[in-house]
């Protein structure tokens, strides 16, 4: 029988970014922190300790375990356990556990050195804890060695609860290089007002559906942190329909169509300011973008696509009703554009918002500020 398809997580950001760890039984070869770094593992012979987690090979009773605070809470829908270049010495078995905690809750010293391990006051304090008891969300499973063919190690997670913090089991010892947990943002707005003061709405939402993602995943618009290259952000093929030369007309460059990418907002809010930065993208950057945005608290489906490139707007369904936020403006290269929204309609209400690039190129962020609005059925809640 066919093996069943890998899962697809490419559309769900990583909560674990800007997150830390609290604890790790063992450091010896590489830190835990190397679990949760962006950049993907690279090889380098000489600096071979520092791709992944790595602990010493187990001469005691027992097995090596982590505590990490994840960047963003959310609902933890897959991981990736990637153990590139461990090849040898890859950890064959992992499980993961989950809790929604206050920092008040956690509080562990540490230290991140590596060839050590946790002294005894530092494990007494972590089992004080008492990870070992928080929900299961990934039973043990087996992992794959780090080959290109079956480094990425996809798991499927069934779990809609908010968690701030995991617990990674090795069983028994040996390495991974990244800890990826993709996911659903929510945060706790439990026991505010209505409304919030100006937070980025934006930032680890989702990416639903686009018309071309050829060069870049439009999920990395709404991803933490500065794009660092033109290959961590959302560049799209040229338009193979382009015209042999290119016309101006009321002062406006004509252009041979658009691409566009929604995505869903990690939080109800009204948009008053937005940031299109186009840093790194010098010859591929688009003339031009609009801003459009849409109230919808129900299921993902009027947003449903086939994620080909070229798919045509015509085919995104129309079941939603948009507005615009950001008329078509001129956009320049290598450059954090920062607009601001005007008051009335183009500060409605927004759950999902479609970015359209004329006619096409690169963009490395998406930034949208505003105010959180709370609406029945939209992301958030307590824990």
């Amino acid at each position: 029988m066919p093996s069943a398809p890998a899962p697809d997580f490419s559309s769900l950001p990583d909560l674990a970014l800007g997150g830390s760890v609290l604890f790790a039984t063992d450091d010896f070869f590489a830190v835990a922190e190397n679990l949760i770094s962006k950049p993907d593992p690279v090889w380098d012979e000489k600096k071979f300790t520092e791709y992944g987690w790595e602990t010493r090979r187990k001469r005691i009773a027992g097995h090596d375990w982590a505590i990490i605070k994840l960047g963003f809470s959310g609902i933890v829908k897959g991981v990736d356990l990637d153990t590139a270049f461990f090849t040898g010495n890859y950890t064959p078995r992992v499980s993961i556990q989950a809790a929604c905690l206050k920092d008040e809750d956690i509080k562990l010293t540490r230290r991140s050195e590596m060839g050590t391990a946790a002294t005894a006051e530092e494990l007494a304090a972590a089992e004080a804890v008492n990870s070992d008891s928080w929900e299961e969300i990934l039973p043990m499973v087996a992992l794959k060695s780090g080959t290109p063919e079956t480094r990425h190690n996809l798991f499927r997670i069934d779990s809609s609860e908010r968690w701030t913090h995991l617990r990674i089991n090795y069983y028994p010892d040996g390495g991974v290089a990244r800890l990826r947990v993709l996911g659903e943002v929510v945060r706790d707005w439990s026991g505010g007002p209505n409304s919030a003061p100006e937070v980025p709405l934006g930032i680890l939402g989702k990416a639903l559906s686009w018309s071309d993602a050829h060069y870049g995943k439009p999920s990395l618009l709404i991803s933490p942190g500065d794009a660092e290259g033109m290959y961590d952000g959302w560049e799209t093929a040229r338009n193979p329909e382009r015209p042999p030369e290119y016309k101006v007309e009321d002062g406006k460059l004509v252009l041979p169509g658009s691409v566009w990418a929604v995505l869903k907002l990690g939080h109800a809010g009204s948009i008053s300011k937005i940031e299109v930065d186009t840093t790194h993208f010098k010859g591929n950057f688009p003339e031009s973008c609009t801003i459009e945005g849409c109230l919808h608290l129900g299921d993902d489906e009027p947003f449903a696509q086939a994620k080909t490139a070229r798919a045509k707007r015509s085919k995104l369904k129309s079941d939603v009703t948009w507005f615009t936020i950001l008329e078509r403006t001129k956009l320049e290269a290598n450059k954090k554009h920062t607009f601001d929204v005007p008051e009335g309609d183009a500060r409605g209400v927004a759950t999902h918002v479609r970015l359209t690039l004329l006619p096409d190129g690169g963009v490395g962020r998406l930034r949208l500020h505003g105010t959180i609005k709370k609406y029945v059925g939209a992301r958030g809640g307590g824990g």
